[in-house]
């Protein structure tokens, strides 16, 4: 009889015991979720982007319930890992995390962080990522979708077009404020004093100002800035050159909606070669002399509008599929 009481009373406790423990399960995430919350904001204050490795990733970015996003920048910061944007990359993301903190409204509702590849490169293997810089949100519920990855490629990663990105995915509008910057500045005072200085050196002598040669070169330089996309790579902020996944270095752009800064130094050379071979051959048929001398300069302006033209038109082609005109090159 005793033993059957011992055994009811053993069975009642282990019963108690499972409904406690269910208990503690059940409410174990909402204390969890506000811990998290409250380890990202002390984080967040002490500096503006959050470093990860593969445990802190797992504990706040993949661990659910989750009410806040999370913007993860993974990155390859080392100098043997060769990334040569991602100094520049980190940078623009430090702006936008910065200017982030004057939103006090949305400060528990998105965090900035990144996961360095040499500290977390089982989060690179974990979301199958082979390249860097990559900008991708966590929304709060499920999973990222492919519109949670920048396209770095075709925006760029200037602090504004992370803030605009950022905007699309969470309805948070950040302003970017921008630390003062003084070397633009700097710089246009000095050409301005050395150009004053050498008007007042020559201030006897300043036949040179009305040489329309010398304007005429300048206009042409301008010029040839502007149509290479100078204004789109301050505006967008494109990569210098771009490293694929296999390792192979692409310095034109495939789509006719990117370029690279290194695809408009190429571009300015081809048009300038191709504005030299209109000069010479405007110049061999309108002075006088030797008429030998004059063919070869016409020959030469020829050549060098026909394979540079040519070069342009390939490399139009290649970045609008479908345009139908080449000339020596396809």
């Amino acid at each position: 009889m005793e033993c059957k009481k011992c055994i009811i009373l053993l069975g009642l406790v282990l019963s108690l015991n499972y409904v406690y423990g269910q208990y503690r399960m059940k409410n174990t995430p909402g204390s969890s979720l506000s811990d998290r919350v409250q380890q990202l904001s002390e984080l967040a204050l002490t500096r503006p982007v959050i470093k990860f490795n593969g445990a802190k990733f797992k504990e706040y970015v993949k661990t659910t319930p989750r009410n806040y996003s999370v913007v993860v920048m993974f990155t390859a910061m080392a100098p043997q890992r060769q990334c040569q944007i991602c100094r520049h990359a980190n940078d623009e993301f430090v702006i936008v995390a910065n200017s982030f903190r004057y939103l006090q409204s949305h400060s528990k509702k998105l965090f900035f962080a990144s996961v360095d590849f040499d500290e977390g490169s089982d989060v690179f293997h974990m979301m199958r990522l082979n390249t860097a810089p990559v900008y991708m949100h966590f929304p709060p519920k499920g999973k990222p979708k492919p519109a949670d990855t920048m396209d770095i490629q075709r925006v760029g990663f200037g602090a504004e077009a992370i803030a605009k990105w950022i905007s699309e995915r969470t309805d948070i509008q950040i302003r970017v404020f921008r630390p003062p910057n003084y070397s633009g500045t700097v710089a246009i005072i000095m050409l301005l004093i050395l150009i004053g200085g050498f008007l007042y050196l020559r201030r006897n002598n300043l036949d040179f100002i009305y040489n329309k040669t010398i304007w005429g070169l300048g206009a042409l330089f301008f010029t040839l800035t502007m149509i290479s996309g100078q204004m789109w790579n301050h505006i967008r902020g494109p990569p210098f050159i771009h490293r694929s996944p296999s390792g192979n270095v692409a310095y034109i752009h495939a789509s006719s909606q990117g370029q690279f800064i290194l695809e408009t130094y190429i571009v300015m050379i081809l048009n300038g070669a191709v504005v030299l071979g209109m000069i010479l051959m405007t110049e061999a048929a309108s002075r006088k002399g030797d008429v030998k001398k004059r063919r070869i300069f016409a020959a030469i302006g020829a050549g060098l509008v026909a394979i540079f033209f040519s070069s342009l038109l390939s490399i139009f082609r290649n970045k609008v599929q479908g345009y139908p005109y080449s000339l020596l090159f396809k």
